[in-house]
């Protein structure tokens, strides 16, 4: 036998010696083939609107239940109330969010490569209102664990994390200093936007799962963080960032007519602040600032107090419903101050634009020098430059200083906690440091979140509040916490649907068999990436979608001296039918959506319908192996970039 004939025995080995994969046109032999090794796997990922939110709404799936793509359980139950439990499961504030929430999510959704981004805190606003109108209660809490949970603060983060953590089946008691809960939702943010009575139905439906609260309580004071450590399992720490930051400019410090904006609104929340002055500066740029602004506009001043029939006779003795009709104001001249150009500026753009067009007048470019005194050792100007930002320090421009006439300075520039009794909490700079999955540096049992931790937005504080109480469960069941996913929100979890609907899986019976294509007992060609990938815009077929208007939200716009003494709220929500096409117009990304694309363009006939008894959202469609080439052309015209083609047989 000579080496040749040696040289092309048979052996095991895929390649000859010497040659290595990339001397193969392996791609090449897989498309002219006939067929190729490739099928195609339906892949779950989450979409950028739901990665894009900091409460973890699983936003897809109400959009879903909007369109009437995803049914109710039950033919008696409404679509409004299916798509509420469904945000509830992650955010319990749909109304109070739909409202005020700056929306991220619409920011990063995948639309916006199309046409426009689709209208999600509209549908949010309309589910949550038509769940108030209706009386919809939240699901009942699990068994009793007997554990008890002390949350500290009554906000957005406390009330989430109590509503989580009563759900686990927990004992659970909010200690609030305030005489009501709601945080910065009731005293950080005015009526106008976030009317009362629909916070108080948002806030008392969690109450009703069993929670006791204590309002008028301030631990470090009224009570002592051992007692806590005595009576309670876990303690979460969510007591906001009660306290403005002053101005770091000479002539602030005990000055009488110099404020902060956190004690303005918490004051005017409280309806301790019934008017303001002439002329009123803000410096800020955040939403904050606007809302402090814009509160101030609409108290203006006042001229003149018109005794009424409930009022005493000596002083003012009034009541709430007294206010309105007892005060004559006149305009008065709000003006906004920034670092940032205007157009920088991180406040909501609608907030901003709102506010300009009430009357507040809004310098971009610009920084504080200096309070200037009068006499009597009160504030009459603040000192002021240009500047430009390098970064987040502001750099002031020579030969550019100007004075602005003012009777109060109030400054919205950032907020801390109040650790007045709790300084052992203080990090030193005015919040509680963490450790990962929210448990206080160096401390066994506590937990914090919301802005304590980081000042940020409501629904990013309502986040912190359901990762907590999962971390806090996790911890009460065996002392340790597992690793939170990348992606850390809310996912569709095709198994629970599947149980939901009664169609589990069949048990495993352990038999070796090849392949899961004709098994009943595995979810076959199914692959649950939601809580490591997110789906971009370029792995969709955009060309599927027609250019469709987004639905708008009406608003009561209000113009210069009209906003005096005007508190009615400014959003008019959307119509059913509003809501119903705001959901469809959603691109299901990373989800099927049943368009049929890929069982009307599979050449040879393949790709089918799940029969209709055994269907559900996920599980629309199934392959035949049998018929299957992998040609890709199903997941070339999949719109959702929900089919992917995977090795296998």
């Amino acid at each position: 036998m000579n080496d040749l004939s040696t040289e092309k025995k048979a052996t095991f080995r895929r390649f000859r010696e010497g040659e290595t994969a990339a001397d193969w046109d392996l791609e090449e032999k897989i498309f002219q083939a006939d067929h190729s090794y490739k099928c195609p796997t339906y892949v779950h990922k989450t979409p950028p609107c739901q990665g894009s939110c900091p409460s973890g709404h699983e936003i897809r799936g109400w959009l879903a239940i909007a369109r009437g793509m995803d049914k109710p359980p039950h033919e008696d139950m409404p679509w409004q109330e299916y798509a509420f439990l469904r945000m509830a499961a992650a955010n319990p504030f749909p109304a109070t969010m739909g409202r005020v929430c700056p929306a991220p999510c619409e920011s990063g959704c995948n639309r916006n490569a199309v046409d426009d981004y689709v209208g999600i805190n509209g549908v949010e606003q309309y589910v949550g209102d038509w769940a108030n109108e209706n009386g919809v209660k939240l699901p009942e809490p699990g068994p009793d664990t007997g554990k008890r949970i002390a949350i500290v603060g009554g906000g957005p983060a406390g009330l989430s994390a109590a509503y989580f953590l009563r759900l686990d089946g927990h004992a659970v008691t909010i200690f609030e200093s305030h005489e009501e809960l709601g945080g910065m939702m009731r005293y950080g943010i005015p009526g106008y936007r976030t009317p009362r009575e629909m916070l108080d139905k948002e806030i008392g439906r969690i109450i009703d799962l069993g929670i006791e609260v204590r309002t008028n309580t301030r631990v470090g004071t009224d009570v002592s963080v051992e007692d806590l450590e005595r009576d309670y399992d876990a303690i979460f720490w969510a007591m906001g960032a009660q306290k403005g930051r002053d101005l770091p400019i000479p002539g602030w410090e005990g000055t009488e007519n110099c404020i902060n904006g956190i004690e303005f609104l918490d004051a005017f929340n409280q309806g301790y602040v019934l008017g303001t002055a002439q002329k009123v500066v803000v410096v800020g740029g955040g939403d904050t600032s606007i809302d402090v602004a814009s509160v101030a506009r609409r108290l203006g001043r006042i001229k003149e107090v018109k005794p009424t029939e409930h009022s005493s006779g000596t002083g003012f003795g009034f009541t709430g419903d007294d206010v309105a009709g007892a005060i004559v104001r006149e305009g008065m001249k709000a003006t906004l101050t920034s670092l940032f150009p205007v157009e920088e500026m991180t406040a909501a753009e609608r907030e901003r634009e709102d506010a300009k067009r009430e009357g507040v007048e809004i310098l971009g470019g610009v920084m504080p020098l200096e309070v200037l005194k009068d006499e009597q050792g009160r504030a009459r100007a603040l000192k002021m430059c240009k500047c430009t930002m390098n970064g987040m320090t502001p750099e002031p421009i020579e030969g550019t200083e100007f004075e602005i006439e003012c009777d109060i300075i109030i400054s919205a520039i950032g907020q801390m906690g109040d650790f007045d009794g709790l300084e052992d909490l203080d990090n030193g700079r005015g919040f509680v440091d963490i450790e990962s999955a929210y448990k206080v540096k160096g401390r066994d049992k506590h937990f914090a979140g919301g802005d304590i931790v980081r000042p940020h937005l409501l629904t990013t504080a309502i986040g912190h509040g359901r990762i907590g109480a999962e971390v806090i469960s996790d911890y009460l069941d065996d002392g340790t916490i597992e690793r939170r996913p990348k992606v850390d929100v809310h996912h569709f979890n095709l198994l629970e649907e599947l149980h939901r609907r009664g169609k589990d899986p069949e048990p495993y019976d352990h038999m070796q068999t090849r392949g899961t294509s004709a098994a009943r007992f595995a979810i076959h060609n199914f692959e649950d990436r939601s809580d490591q990938q997110i789906i971009p815009h370029d792995e969709l077929f955009l060309g599927h979608f027609q250019l469709v208007p987004r639905e708008v939200r009406k608003e009561r716009h209000i113009e210069g001296d009209e906003v005096l003494g005007n508190f009615e709220e400014r959003i008019i929500g959307f119509t059913e039918e509003q809501a119903r096409k705001e959901g469809e117009r959603c691109m299901s990304c990373g989800m099927c959506f049943e368009c049929d694309n890929c069982v009307i363009f599979c050449p040879q006939d393949a790709v089918h319908r799940v029969p209709k008894s055994e269907r559900t959202v996920g599980r629309y469609v199934y392959t035949d192996y049998t018929r299957c080439i992998g040609c890709h052309i199903c997941a070339d015209v999949c719109p959702t970039g929900y089919i992917k083609m995977g090795l296998g047989e």
